[in-house]
């Protein structure tokens, strides 16, 4: 009995745990076949991304060239006798700017209204207890495939009384069907229904609801549709051309559109005084394409972490 009470005294040590050790990656042999697909894959992606970026770096170069230089070949990878002529005559030329200052204030308002209207009709298409969900569905839906076409759009803008006003650019289109079932994609799949539960039991109106929950957690889905849209509205001219007729309206597209046209008009003209207008209107053309896309190129490294979140997200179906 002693000999038991002993050893119940006994303090049992702690087991120590044997040490990691750890294991080397075994790295798989990579067979002829996988080397081979390898090398193909990656030569086709090296020629898609030249195919994309040689034109950009071919508008660069050609912006900082002399413009006898460019209209004879000369230019390929180099700039060829450095003029910033056509910068200098771009900051001289007041359409330009007016232009930009209008495209601007189209993209920012169109941008907004867009993103506002598409998330709140997307949030809304996304709950279950919206009245009429299918029907509103397949409205929408309807809208992707049919149109009604150039003169009922025309008279329908005619008729709200917003021809030759800022309004006939930034209202017509305002909600992308693509865009609106993507949103509401990303709401079904990214917002979990505890989330809104809980808001609700908290008291949350639905106006308090959206603005204070269901947008901050939408950050990757707002920026990809600031990006779609704002992208979409920058590059437009079409809707410009057709209702507004005040040049001090135009959009810098539509200034950059004549200055093409005049380029390819002058080539007809004889005279000393129409070649320098050609050989000017040629190098505007490449400056005034490289100032309308800095915007872009500044905003898109804003949103790209989000963009490939949102589009994954938002790509998902029910």
């Amino acid at each position: 009995m002693e000999e038991f009470v002993k050893n119940e005294n006994i303090e049992t040590a702690p087991a120590v745990p044997a040490p990691v050790v750890p294991q080397k990656r075994r790295r798989v042999k990579e067979s002829t076949g996988d080397k081979v697909y390898y090398i193909i894959t990656y030569a086709l992606l090296a020629i898609l991304a030249l195919i994309v970026l040689y034109p950009l770096w071919f508008v660069i170069i050609a912006s900082f060239s002399s413009a006898d230089a460019v209209l004879a070949g000369k230019v390929y990878l180099w700039p060829v006798d450095i003029d910033f002529t056509g910068y200098a005559k771009c900051f001289t030329r007041a359409d330009i700017w007016i232009g930009y200052g209008n495209t601007i204030w189209y993209t920012a308002a169109y941008t907004a209204l867009s993103v506002l209207f598409t998330l709140t009709a997307a949030w809304a298409l996304s709950r279950k207890t919206l009245p009429l969900r299918k029907f509103w569905m397949i409205f929408f839906t309807i809208t992707m495939f049919f149109g009604g076409g150039l003169i009922p759009f025309y008279n329908v803008v005619s008729n709200l009384g917003m021809i030759n006003t800022p309004w006939a650019i930034i209202l017509p289109g305002t909600v992308s069907a693509w865009n609106l079932f993507m949103a509401k994609t990303f709401f079904q799949t990214g917002v979990p229904d505890t989330i809104v539960e809980a808001a609700e039991l908290d008291g949350a109106n639905r106006a308090r609801l959206f603005v204070s929950i269901i947008l901050p957690i939408s950050a990757p889905i707002i920026a990809v549709l600031v990006l779609y849209y704002a992208i979409g509205q920058w590059n437009s001219y079409f809707n410009a051309m057709i209702f507004l007729s005040d040049r001090n309206m135009f959009p810098l597209q539509l200034v950059l559109k004549e200055i093409l046209t005049a380029t390819e008009s002058s080539v007809g003209g004889s005279g000393e005084s129409m070649l320098e207008q050609f050989r000017l209107a040629n190098q505007l053309k490449y400056v005034t394409v490289i100032i309308s896309s800095l915007p872009v190129f500044l905003l898109y490294p804003f949103v790209q972490k989000y963009f490939a979140q949102g589009v994954l997200v938002g790509s998902l179906k029910d």
